[in-house]
């Protein structure tokens, strides 16, 4: 088994599982066992959704679904870049100076956003609209080039956390001039647990909400064990799995992974992924190229998964024992993966 603090290379064949200590046993199994398991999906966010859910036999999963896609829909329209009537896009394009009253929910992951920023010294930064779109991972089309360093500078120029102003009384963000906001990794975190809570308000406590590899488990399945789930494992230069499989009991937990393997170019044998350093404007360049958190919501783990792969192999470690974050780290080792897990991940071993 891995330990806090130790790096391992594991055979394929191995597996193991990481059992919270919150989790426990179904007060009343006997009601889960008359449950039916019903599947939904479809497609959002340039990716796909998918819920699992333990109902009773015989309910119409189609107001549910209307439902999910409403929920969908609303984020999509307040938060997605890639919608040019969006109320972020609309704020991105606003002059300098204006304030904009913006809905709860889009105020509520900004200012999420932003705090992560604050705790993570920058590392973690909302405003690299303009750079995610320069290295063509934002709305504008996609490209394989790399841009020419001046281009680079005056997109990083553009960012800043702390040059966002917000009013709590009101509900509002001042737009201080040419900065582009880019909630990618949060806000569909965000959208899995909104997703969760519009199923609970309909009676609904035993589901698997997923969106894009983001994850929240609520309840337990029929036959009372829990939502069991594998963490993404990236592929070294063999091109075979080198990390263990690991499953999850996700359990009133979420779970979030941020690295290079799902969008990125190559050019000249060097990989571009689509993780930008706020401190540089590029793409990472370091050796940490995949990072899991668990957190019991999954907007948390989604902006924790970010915040701790640019944080670096270095520092990332360091600041998820400070702060008591359950993060499982990747970085290559030559042509190999090194793993390292968190003591709080470390913990939930079985």
């Amino acid at each position: 088994m891995t330990r806090a603090g130790r790096e391992t290379q594991a055979a394929e064949s191995e597996r193991r599982v990481l059992i919270p200590e919150r989790i426990a046993p179904p007060p009343f199994p006997g009601e889960l066992r008359v449950l039916a398991v019903k599947k939904l999906g479809g497609e959002t966010m340039g990716t796909t959704w998918s819920v699992t859910l333990a109902v009773r036999p015989g309910t119409d999963p189609a107001p549910l679904r209307r439902g999910i896609e409403a929920v969908l829909a609303r984020v999509i329209d307040e938060m997605s870049p890639w919608s040019p009537a969006s109320h972020i896009s609309r704020f991105n394009a606003a002059p300098a100076g204006s304030w904009h009253r913006l809905p709860a929910a889009f105020f509520k992951v900004l200012v999420a956003a932003l705090a992560w920023a604050g705790r993570t010294d920058g590392a973690y930064d909302p405003t690299v609209g303009a750079a995610v779109n320069l290295w063509g991972f934002g709305p504008e089309p996609a490209h394989a080039a790399v841009p020419d360093a001046e281009t680079v500078y005056r997109a990083r120029a553009r960012a800043g956390w702390q040059r966002v102003v917000v009013d709590r009384e009101t509900r509002s963000a001042m737009q201080p001039g040419g900065l582009s906001l880019d909630l990618s990794s949060i806000a569909k975190g965000f959208a899995v647990d909104e997703v969760a809570r519009f199923l609970q308000s309909q009676g609904v406590v035993n589901m698997l909400v997923e969106i894009g590899g983001e994850l929240r488990g609520e309840g337990a399945k029929p036959d009372g064990t829990p939502w069991w789930v594998a963490l993404e494992r990236p592929r070294a230069a063999s091109a075979e799995p080198e990390i263990p499989e690991t499953l999850l009991a996700l359990a009133g937990l979420s779970v979030a992974t941020s690295g290079d393997e799902r969008r990125y170019f190559d050019v000249d044998g060097r990989r571009y992924a689509h993780t930008i350093d706020p401190a540089t404007g590029a793409p990472l360049t370091h050796d940490l190229i995949s990072v899991t958190a668990v957190a019991e919501d999954c907007m948390t783990a989604d902006a924790v998964a970010t915040a701790l792969l640019v944080l670096g192999p270095e520092k990332a470690p360091a600041f998820a024992v400070e702060h008591r974050l359950a993060a499982r780290f990747v970085r290559r080792d030559g042509g190999r993966l090194a793993e390292q897990l968190s003591p709080a991940l470390a913990a939930m071993l079985d």
